[in-house]
């Protein structure tokens, strides 16, 4: 398996109403997009081609949205980029470089 082209760790991820999971992961490899619970487990995954990602209006600054699979999820990113080295999560604005740089420059 290759490395990975973006990796985070510890995002909220929640679908509606509903949280998933406090400390989440979500991971840019291959040309997929994936949401894992904290240990691993995939929430959701598929080829960034049939994923939108999007700073919503109306939330804070630190969340974004992503459609998997047609289906909405709530992603509770960092205020600051952790430090290099350091696991944590990103700022909303590099996850939506990350998913626009893997899917080829296409937006989401």
């Amino acid at each position: 398996m290759a490395e990975p082209e973006f990796r985070a760790t510890g995002v909220g991820i929640g679908r509606r109403l509903r949280s998933l999971t406090h400390a989440g992961q979500v991971r840019i490899s291959d040309g997929r997009l994936e949401l894992l619970t904290s240990y691993g487990t995939e929430i959701d995954s598929a080829p960034l081609r049939a994923v939108r990602a999007a700073k919503p209006w109306f939330a804070p600054q630190d969340k974004a949205l992503a459609e998997v699979n047609g289906t909405r999820y709530l992603l509770t990113m960092g205020e600051h980029d952790p430090a290099p080295g350091e696991a944590g999560p990103p700022t909303v604005r590099t996850f939506l470089e990350a998913v626009r740089r893997a899917a080829g420059g296409r937006r989401g």
